[in-house]
């Protein structure tokens, strides 16, 4: 009975944040799913209901997509997709996370300290090729989107849909690599079955916090979200 409050809880708050902020449901939920399943299931479960809130939402937010530079994060995730699940399969996941952590934590700093990047398209096709490898690999597209719409200091309207509609795409298609390469299970199926209903209250609830979120909590939002995630993933890699 713990574990199913652990679970319920930990969906309902991660879709809340994802719906309210464009990001933060993989960052958040993938640490505490570890906790709950294995590896493969945790990552496959987050795909699995990340991909059901993009395309819930994806119809309402349309007009706020930057469809210029949401092209060139799929073009960029094509070349890291493949990266990423060469990475899953093969290397050893601590020393990831360990890399990853220390980088996120990094950036993260600079940008409290204001230090900001001039947007390119180059940098578009690198973020976007980063976030397809974090993606396959260990389930975590976010932070490096985060980190560049944060760093070319993006307005929250367009940094949630253009990450949104992004993941429609990044996160179809590293669950089908995950399917394909790593294989799955029922557990996987119908635990997300379980966590719709709680998918459906938190995108209602995290539409209603959009609204009231101004600028400046929008990014404090996204520091926290960032500094976490780096330290999660610090503190797993010295396990």
């Amino acid at each position: 009975m713990d574990t199913v409050i652990i679970f319920i809880a930990i969906i309902l708050v991660a879709s809340i944040l994802q719906t309210s902020t464009g990001f933060g449901f993989s960052i958040l939920a993938t640490p505490f799913l570890l906790m709950i399943f294995e590896a493969k299931e945790a990552i496959q479960i987050n795909l699995v209901l990340s991909l059901i809130i993009s395309c819930s939402l994806i119809y309402k937010i349309r007009n706020d997509i930057d469809y210029s530079v949401l092209k060139r994060f799929v073009i960029g995730s094509v070349a890291g997709l493949p990266v990423g699940i060469i990475v899953f399969l093969l290397s050893d996941m601590n020393k990831l996370k360990f890399g990853i952590s220390i980088i996120i934590l990094m950036l993260t700093f600079l940008l409290i300290f204001k230090v900001r990047i001039r947007q390119t398209k180059g940098r578009d096709l690198s973020a976007g090729s980063l976030s397809g490898m974090l993606t396959t690999s260990i389930g975590m597209p976010g932070p490096p989107l985060l980190l560049y719409f944060s760093g070319i200091d993006s307005k929250k309207e367009k940094l949630r849909a253009t990450t949104l509609a992004f993941y429609l795409f990044i996160y179809f298609f590293s669950l089908l690599m995950q399917i394909i390469f790593a294989g799955t299970n029922k557990t996987i199926w119908i635990s997300s079955g379980y966590a719709l209903p709680f998918v459906i209250i938190g995108l209602y609830f995290g539409q209603l916090l959009f609204v009231k979120i101004n600028q400046r909590l929008f990014r404090i939002f996204t520091y926290i979200i960032l500094l976490f995630t780096g330290c999660y993933l610090l503190i797993e890699s010295l396990k």
